[in-house]
């Protein structure tokens, strides 16, 4: 009797195990038709990761994340030493590429060329010490909070450049956002890619605003890091 009520246990948890992944399935499946079907911005953003704002494991965010289909992630994971870095990048990356998306490394170049990654983002003064050991990298992205910075970082190779805080955001708490016209100048003073960042949403009428201005698009944090798959429904 006990041994057949186990049995039943075990039918029905994997019955429900076998529901739970259709309806994961139908969620992607859905999710990705809609992107397809409404030409959604996700080509215009790019993904910062922060794995402390994530309700799972970074690795099963940055999955639901490429379902998604952003332009590029960044794995900016900037409290980890370079050892532990390098593992999570190598998980990342391994997601990353099995979806088809691009994954940037951030601020350890050598982890980068270890692991065979052409893309890098650096802060500005990283930029700067690194200038000449960057030519393997096909994809140079810095941050820049002024017209003076986004033009030195051209010239120090960027091919991309972030420029904020654009928006009001809890990651600078009282500190005035820089607004648009300062996105526009910055976009006005550069032949790279121009990407806003800080409160930065996922929202089509916010991302117009920003192209407006001559930029390609934004980078969201908080938005992707507690995406779900049922948002994209």
């Amino acid at each position: 009797m006990i041994l057949h009520i186990i049995k039943q246990y075990k039918k029905s948890e994997n019955l429900t195990e076998s529901v739970r992944k259709k309806k994961n399935n139908w969620l992607v499946w859905n999710a990705e038709n809609k992107i397809k079907e409404n030409g959604y911005i996700n080509d215009k953003v790019i993904c910062v990761t922060n794995r402390h704002l994530c309700e799972k494991s970074l690795a099963r965010q940055v999955e639901i994340v490429c379902k998604f289909h952003p332009k590029a992630i960044i794995l900016r994971e900037k409290d980890l030493p370079e050892d532990e870095y390098m593992i999570l990048a190598n998980e990342v990356l391994d997601i990353c590429t099995k979806n088809g998306v691009e994954c940037i490394l951030h601020f350890y170049p050598n982890v980068a060329k270890k692991l065979k990654c052409n893309a890098i983002h650096l802060p500005l003064f990283k930029l700067r010490e690194n200038r000449a050991n960057l030519s393997e990298f096909k994809i140079i992205g810095t941050s820049v909070h002024s017209v003076e910075e986004a033009i030195e970082a051209q010239n120090l190779g960027a091919t991309y450049i972030s420029a904020g805080h654009i928006f009001a955001t809890d990651c600078k708490k009282g500190v005035p956002p820089r607004g648009v016209d300062f996105l526009k100048k910055v976009c006005q003073s550069v032949t790279i890619s121009v990407y806003a960042i800080g409160g930065i949403k996922l929202s089509s009428e916010q991302m117009n605003d920003i192209i407006d201005c001559g930029a390609k698009g934004g980078c969201i944090m908080s938005g992707m890091m507690k995406l779900k798959l049922e948002d994209m429904e």
